[in-house]
């Protein structure tokens, strides 16, 4: 079993009411912080440069990835940082690497490289970024993962590939951790997807259900087979929201406070269980016992993301929660 991430938060939101811009990192910090203090062992965010629809508009608070994981990383001691997931699409992957890299050495030793293929058309619109077909995303993300593989350990790189060409490149100063930060690539594609994570990655991250979960780890253990990669190297983990209260009223509460109900019987039964669906709700009991369903389905270590993440009793609570059953 790899242990690389046991329990993890994510913080996917920098909108915060009454927050004024100049007081904005300092309440993102303090989330990181307040994770570190209640047991998590990393700390991750997006990789966009637009808020999600689901979450919130367009418009609204977010920073770029790798400036704020190199400035949680001078707040934090303990904590792996890392993007869940980085967009191979945004940043030549050279360029991308010596991002990861000084992450690493700031944060003396605490970088994950998570990234994957990149999806949000919008914000390549808006940014003038290719947005090239699924397939040749894909074909980018397998040339940059070979890039970065080089250059986290060679003097200089030189590359020549269908996308990229890197000549003599030197990425000085050479990460702390030998060999580079763990790699984690995030999506649940059983044919590009997974087999890359059999290939390249010391980690994964998917979506879904228990029995999807289950599902995609036997996916990944064929891939595994068929490379000669011992499935045990690659810690699987799982990102998904939870809402968690002192009581199950609270946990509902919490999860719906941007629908102005209070209770999952105050929506419609169809409206109830897509929520259901999307997160984990419950007090600590009825939380653990869903999570120890998603751990028994194959995985070594679950990311979360909550409501109120901004509020450290939320933070705390949920570390008292978890860390008894992922801190293992």
């Amino acid at each position: 079993m790899n242990r690389l991430v046991q329990m993890g938060l994510q913080i996917p939101v920098f909108s915060y009411d009454g927050v004024a811009p100049e007081k904005l990192f300092e309440t993102v910090a303090a989330q990181a912080v307040a994770a570190e203090k209640a047991g998590f062992d990393s700390v991750w965010v997006m990789d966009h440069f637009f808020q999600l629809p689901g979450l919130g508009k367009p418009s609204q608070e977010m920073f770029e990835c790798y400036a704020i994981l190199c400035a949680l990383a001078a707040r934090t001691s303990t904590v792996r940082l890392g993007a869940m997931v980085g967009g191979v699409t945004y940043r030549n992957p050279a360029v991308l690497v010596k991002s990861v890299t000084a992450l690493d050495v700031i944060s003396g030793g605490r970088a994950i490289w998570g990234i994957g293929a990149g999806w949000f058309e919008l914000e390549h619109n808006s940014f003038g970024i290719e947005f090239e077909t699924f397939t040749e995303r894909f074909e980018k993300l397998e040339e940059a993962l070979q890039i970065a593989k080089m250059m986290f350990v060679e003097e200089r790189t030189t590359f020549n590939g269908k996308w990229f060409n890197i000549d003599k490149a030197y990425n000085s100063p050479k990460p702390i951790q030998a060999g580079g930060p763990p790699i984690m690539i995030g999506g649940s594609g059983e044919k590009k997807t997974l087999r890359m994570v059999a290939q390249y990655a010391d980690a994964c991250n998917v979506f879904g259900e228990a029995h999807q979960v289950r599902h995609l780890m036997d996916v990944l253990n064929d891939h595994c087979d068929r490379l000669g990669r011992n499935p045990d190297d690659i810690c699987r983990t799982r990102l998904g929201t939870i809402a968690i209260g002192r009581t199950r009223e609270d946990a509902e509460a919490m999860a719906l406070s941007s629908r102005g109900v209070k209770k999952l019987s105050d929506l419609p039964e169809a409206d109830a269980a897509r929520v259901r669906s999307m997160m984990i709700i419950g007090d600590a009991d009825d939380v653990r016992a869903q999570v120890q369903g998603l751990l028994d389905s194959g995985l070594d270590g679950l990311v979360f993301n909550m409501p109120f993440t901004h509020d450290p009793d939320v933070v705390a609570l949920a570390g008292e929660a978890l860390s008894p059953i992922l801190k293992r």
